[in-house]
């Protein structure tokens, strides 16, 4: 990233990318204004350990932050937490504010992120039904991780790998849900997929591939049993759905910066505006070995 000459900077989204961005611009030497705008309540933190450690209780909300609050303070960091940004005016080069206020900038940073899959089917909003993306979410989920209910997880992908594993851990009966013939296959390798279904199997993890979801049942409001779509039940006292995710990019798009499947970024991380930057989940950048622009969702994508 390029900000030379920049005095102001603005950085929309507090996640991996957006505390990374701000960390680099003061170790580098940046000294001009910086500001951070998160639509979380909480500060920057670390969203890898929610499927694991914080969600089995063993992390506190605080071990999660990248930085405690006296380093922004201590960096003279503008934090706005609680607050979505409504619109860029790329002409005017500010963030404007849901309730009327706006934040000029000479260079900006889209690290908005991104946000789960909604599950396509019937009773995807009965309670009982959860993603796991942010620390609210840990909340809703936490309290129902109760030795012997049991757990069905639609997607095998990493997050709900890791949940079952921390619910196996907790004492739940967890069945996890893939409609792929195996395991992190969009991901990694058949060699990795089998060792990681060996090693949940091993644990107590029912596993079933090439398995497609028709719907949810419940009663009374509340999730009750997955219906897979050869008629097989699986009673259900809560079921996590990790079936992907979507770039956060429609502040961007509706600004007039270039989007597909993501905010597109060259090299350096810059947008179709020369003073717009954007990066993690929600930036698509060149994939040099495959001659197209895609997303990485990684924490090291973010850094």
């Amino acid at each position: 990233m390029d900000l030379t000459g920049a005095t102001r900077i603005v950085i929309i989204g507090g996640g991996q990318a957006g505390a990374q961005a701000l960390q680099s611009l003061r170790q580098g030497g940046y000294e001009g204004k910086l500001t951070l705008v998160a639509d979380e309540a909480a500060l920057p933190y670390q969203r890898p350990p929610l499927s694991k450690a914080y969600m089995k209780g063993e992390f506190s909300e605080e071990r999660l932050y990248f930085r405690p609050e006296s380093w922004y303070q201590d960096q003279n960091i503008e934090v706005i937490l609680s607050t979505h940004a409504a619109k860029i005016d790329r002409t005017a080069q500010t963030v404007e504010l849901p309730h009327g206020g706006q934040i000029d900038y000479d260079a900006l940073i889209i690290a908005t992120g991104s946000r789960p899959r909604v599950l396509p089917t019937k009773g995807a909003d009965l309670e009982g039904v959860h993603d796991l993306r942010d620390l609210s979410d840990v909340e809703r989920i936490r309290p129902n991780m109760i030795a012997g209910r049991k757990m069905v997880i639609i997607g095998a992908g990493y997050i709900g790998l890791e949940a079952a594993a921390v619910a196996r851990q907790m004492g739940l009966d967890v069945t996890v849900l893939e409609m792929a013939p195996r395991v992190l296959a969009r991901v990694t390798s058949p060699v990795m997929s089998e060792f990681f279904e060996t090693e949940h199997r091993a644990q107590g993890v029912t596993i079933l591939t090439g398995a497609r979801l028709d719907h949810l049942d419940g009663e009374g409001g509340k999730v009750s049993a997955a219906i897979l779509a050869d008629g097989t039940r699986l009673d259900a006292d809560i079921v996590l759905v990790g079936i992907g995710i979507l770039p956060n990019e429609e502040l961007a798009r509706d600004a007039g910066i270039a989007c597909n499947n993501g905010i597109l970024v060259d090299r350096d991380a810059r947008t179709s505006d020369p003073r717009v930057f954007a990066a993690g989940d929600c930036a698509s950048r060149p994939l040099v070995h495959f001659g197209r622009s895609g997303r990485l969702e990684s924490v090291h994508n973010a850094i």
